[in-house]
């Protein structure tokens, strides 16, 4: 029996291994359960996928296990991103929403993520009760999809038309349209592909096809998968501004007019610059243990309130609906601001950032000198490392025992370890290690003032634990 855990952002597992139709159904079952604990009158969940292998299959299973329950389904007819479920579950009043996607992982991975009713990933807490109720195998007779389609328990509903009026009547597609930046997009072949088309008419478009397989390669929009985007606009004299999506579209990746990469934190700084500067709106910024300290110095700058929290979307989520937040954002390229649904949203970030650059008439290189001249510049690098667990433990072990005096020839001042271990090498510059929730992976990142002295911190670090 599969036992079916819950890490920073849904359940994943590899296909046909542990992410079965059964274990599918088992977590449905206890979705389910959590549903109609909430008691609703006329309970109702909203069901997506991404692109991956086998997604509507998961969703017509899903649909009948909550048909079962008597719990109304509303899915789409077609792959839809997790924000656009996610703005469903708000808007139409559903009590959870469930998507059938493994994010950024590779392609042998599918996954199972869910929302709650105010369209965002349901809080620390109530997961717990959800895998509580999984239960350890199944004794119901569910019937055919086509038979809860028949007497009305599941139905059909356009998502991705739902979102588009939504970033309608949000963004400034008019003056983007007539600004005259030129946009290259890349979907990795994940759920952004059929929704950016209809944005971005005419910008400049790769791997917005089905390949379910990802070509191969995991769908996250970090700059060594994102080379043939790069390189189009390195050679291109007229794109201004490259976004990329991950598979199901809620992750961002960034590029400059010369194709140099943008990274997250380098984005939460311009929404920040954006929408408070800008646009005067105001709040509070919200971030995870990863991200760079330059947030904390432009925060200061302006005068706004900061709150780090542990890695993990579900974390900041918690902020959002409890607080008066205008932006939280994680280092991996999920970011939520005011005014939309409490969720990660590439797109709609993307779409944000273009909008600020047609507002200024600037390009996003003199947009990040403006963040430059208040915060100095920086570089936060990373590295994935693929080691057995016996290692990982054994590293983590020497982190919680104390046990590392420096990294090389990088000496630290203090610790912190809200999410992992972050060791401080002055005010600003920093070292972390920290296990993936999701992956056989331990990552450790470095920020610095130049990415040359952020990787030579990198393999100081690396030589010194894996020694």
């Amino acid at each position: 029996m599969t036992k079916i855990k819950f890490g920073t952002d849904g359940w994943r597992a590899i296909i046909a291994r542990d992410f079965t139709e059964h274990n599918v159904m088992r977590a449905a079952q206890g979705t389910a359960q959590w549903v109609l604990d909430k008691k609703t009158n006329e309970p109702k969940v909203i069901i997506g996928y991404d692109c991956r292998f086998g997604g509507e299959m998961f969703m017509k299973a899903i649909s009948r296990v909550l048909a079962y329950n008597k719990i109304k389904c509303i899915v789409p007819q077609n792959f839809v991103s997790t924000p656009m479920v996610s703005l469903a579950t708000l808007m139409l009043k559903a009590d959870a929403g469930i998507v059938i996607t493994a994010s950024h992982n590779p392609p042998e991975y599918n996954g199972y993520k869910i929302k709650d009713s105010f369209g965002g990933p349901a809080v620390p807490e109530e997961i717990t009760k959800i895998e509580n109720y999984i239960p350890d195998s199944l004794s119901q007779e569910y019937l055919s999809f086509d038979h809860y389609v028949s007497i009305g328990m599941i139905m059909f509903e356009d998502l991705e038309k739902l979102y588009l009026e939504k970033v309608k009547t949000e963004i400034n597609l008019e003056l983007i349209y007539k600004s005259g930046f030129e946009t290259a997009y890349d979907a990795m072949y994940g759920a952004g592909q059929s929704a950016m088309r209809k944005l971005l008419p005419d910008a400049t478009f790769l791997h917005c096809e089905t390949n379910p397989g990802f070509d191969g390669q995991a769908p996250e929009p970090i700059h060594k998968n994102l080379n043939a985007l790069s390189e189009l606009i390195s050679i291109s004299e007229e794109i201004d501004l490259g976004i990329a999506t991950d598979g199901d579209a809620d992750r961002i990746g960034l590029y400059d007019s010369k194709g140099n990469f943008v990274d997250s934190h380098h984005i939460i700084l311009l929404l920040i610059q954006y929408l408070h500067k800008y646009k005067g709106l105001n709040g509070k910024v919200v971030n995870s243990f990863s991200c760079t300290s330059k947030i904390t110095k432009l925060c200061k700058h302006y005068g706004l309130e900061q709150e780090i929290t542990k890695i993990g979307f579900k974390y900041i989520c918690d902020k959002i609906i409890s607080q008066d937040v205008l932006i939280g954002g994680e280092e991996s390229g999920g970011i939520a601001i005011k005014g939309h649904i409490p969720e990660r949203d590439g797109i709609w970030i993307g779409l944000t950032i273009l909008e600020f650059m047609c507002q200024t008439g600037k390009n996003i290189s003199q947009l990040i000198e403006e963040i430059y001249a208040i915060t100095g510049s920086f570089a936060v690098e990373r590295y994935d490392l693929h080691i057995t667990e016996q290692v990982k433990q054994k590293v983590i072990e020497a982190c919680e025992n104390n046990t590392y005096k420096k990294f090389g020839k990088y000496h630290f001042t203090r610790k912190e370890n809200i999410d992992g271990y972050k060791y401080f090498l002055n005010d600003e510059n920093w070292v972390m290690i920290r296990p993936s929730g999701t992956e056989p992976v331990l990552r450790i990142y470095a920020e610095a003032l130049d990415s040359k002295t952020a990787f030579d911190i990198l393999e100081n670090t690396k030589s010194e634990i894996l020694n």
